[in-house]
């Protein structure tokens, strides 16, 4: 099983909005991550997120690139401080490619509960609008890290 996590681009304070959309650079940045995922060939079945509206606009984005057949969804248990071993336990049972998008701190708690048994150890540093891609072996049922991927590395973002 293949599993993309992705964190929501940058979106705008609470100050300014409570809602917290993304930010016009946070779609840019989603918008050129997901460009890079259609066309290395990504395919995902869905792609959830947590309801948040930056995690949703975020996942809508990517929807626009992958085109994923069960659609883009919200789901629960994936708010910043919700407990990952309920996702973790979840994931078994997924044979599907599947992107979820989230938050910190349950996004990089989660990475640790799948790599290392426990949700202390910071194993991965998520950017906003970044995706980390992990695969899981069939026949042992461990994961480890395929690649990950920050806008940043993507060079500069136009402004258009």
């Amino acid at each position: 099983m293949v599993l993309y996590l992705v964190r929501h681009g940058e979106a705008m304070d609470k100050d300014e909005d409570p809602a917290r959309p993304l930010t016009a650079q946070g779609r840019r940045d989603v918008e050129r991550v997901a460009g890079l995922a259609k066309s290395t060939g990504i395919e995902v079945h869905q792609i959830r997120h947590s309801g948040k509206r930056r995690a949703e606009e975020t996942a809508e984005i990517l929807g626009e690139f992958l085109r994923p057949a069960g659609g883009v969804v919200a789901v629960s248990g994936m708010a910043p401080n919700d407990d990952v071993h309920a996702m973790a336990e979840l994931l078994k049972r997924e044979s599907q490619p599947l992107m979820y998008v989230g938050h910190l701190p349950f996004l990089e708690q989660l990475v640790s509960l799948l790599l290392t048994g426990r949700t202390d150890r910071s194993i991965v540093r998520f950017q906003k609008g970044g995706i980390v891609c992990l695969e899981r072996d069939a026949a042992t049922g461990a994961w480890a890290v395929q690649w990950a991927v920050a806008p940043a590395l993507l060079g500069p973002a136009r402004n258009t």
